[in-house]
């Protein structure tokens, strides 16, 4: 496809503005936080010492179904709604922005790998995404490496098929997915693989982490059988390159809606909380602060709209722009979480605090993919050549 110029409003028209207040709407309604903390943080003892599942509301993953939110990245051919990037990035802002925990966002990252690969096989399961089958991706190896060249599994040529021997680490929602978008060696080849999850020989080894809002797995692949029409394509270097740009602009949106739900949350809170008989906002020492972390959130979200648009564009310096975007959105995520526990004094350390839902979400988002060190310096190596070190 050719490049066309990057519109200076980011290609964000009437249907995006439409699609967020809708989202934004829809969960307000189906998930504010006293849902939120009810649904995944009643029992501090469950999750950090019975090891017990994350929870999430199948309910409300329906009616997303139900409102076509699964198939907007889809393309028409294969029944989806085909729409920009900068739509997708507003809505799973909103999605930061309640801290929703649901299969969505590795399901709009496999839409994007499944969508870069092309190909028939593609266009079949990013049909049944559409009608919303909950999909992840399974690509980072056992060091945490994600590159597209990365990976631990080997596939081995068999009666036309493909058999998968190995592990894939760090698997996003992998206990809510039924399809796992998988990575794999093949010789001199790499190729992507479409995986149910009920495919004989895949298991999952549950990670222990603290976002309450997801889960994250091992996934073993003992001898799986990858049909051959369940081979995307062997072109899988190429595939996860062009889909990259879109899979960090998706988790940077994320970072950048979960922090604006923290400095909300804390001005409003700094209204509110009084100290030596005046609210402790009437203070510079709270003040500043807050107008940092609302600067540093408009600055991620202007370099978030710019990557999206810029993708949607065509344009080569993509990838670039998504790294600006994931740096400065894990910065202002970072600083945003830490003013946010301090500024709500002694209660904002407590489990009773909805503050720390949204702080342990932006962590987890914060390192995947790479945080804004791993990005500035793959940014250096474009401009400069290779860091040692």
């Amino acid at each position: 496809m050719a490049a066309t110029r990057v519109p200076s409003d980011f290609g964000f028209g009437s249907d995006e503005e439409m699609l967020r207040d809708l989202a934004r709407k829809f969960l307000d309604e189906r998930l504010p936080v006293e849902k939120l903390r009810t649904l995944v943080a009643r029992d501090p003892e469950a999750v950090y010492e019975r090891g017990e599942p994350t929870a999430w509301d199948e309910g409300v993953w329906r009616e997303i179904v139900e409102l076509g939110w699964t198939g907007l990245g889809v393309p028409e051919a294969a029944g989806g709604a085909a729409l920009r990037t900068v739509g997708l990035v507003a809505l799973v802002e909103e999605a930061g922005r309640h801290a929703l925990p649901s299969p969505l966002l590795p399901t709009l990252d496999a839409t994007h790998v499944l969508r870069a690969s092309g190909g028939d096989v593609a266009v079949r399961w990013l049909g049944r995404i559409a009608e919303g089958l909950p999909a992840t991706l399974a690509i980072t190896d056992a060091h945490g490496r994600w590159e597209p060249d990365a990976g631990d599994v080997e596939a081995v040529e068999q009666g036309g098929g493909l058999v998968l021997s190995g592990r894939a680490c760090f698997v996003q929602d992998a206990a809510k997915a039924r399809l796992l978008v998988t990575s794999a060696r093949c010789g001199e080849q790499r190729v992507i693989c479409a995986v149910p999850a009920d495919t004989p020989g895949l298991r999952l080894e549950r990670d222990h982490i603290h976002d309450l809002t997801r889960d994250q797995a091992t996934a073993v692949f003992e001898g799986v059988r990858v049909e051959p029409g369940d081979v995307v394509t062997r072109q899988g270097v190429a595939a996860l390159r062009a889909a990259w740009p879109s899979i960090l602009v998706t988790v940077s949106a994320d970072l950048c809606g979960c922090a604006e739900w923290q400095l909300q949350t804390t001005v409003e809170y700094a209204k509110t909380r009084k100290q030596f008989d005046r609210p402790i906002g009437f203070f510079q020492a709270v003040k500043h602060p807050l107008v940092d972390a609302m600067v540093k959130i408009d600055r991620a979200r202007s370099l978030l709209y710019h990557a999206a648009s810029a993708i949607d564009a065509g344009d080569e310096g993509a990838l670039q722009a998504a790294r600006m975007a994931k740096s400065a959105a894990s910065d202002a995520g970072r600083y945003v979480s830490d003013r946010s526990v301090q500024l709500h004094g002694g209660i904002g350390f407590t489990w009773e605090s909805d503050v720390h839902l949204f702080f342990k979400r932006s962590l987890h988002d914060q390192a995947l993919y790479g945080d804004g060190v791993h990005q500035r310096r793959k940014i250096a190596e474009t401009l400069i050549g290779p860091i040692d070190g």
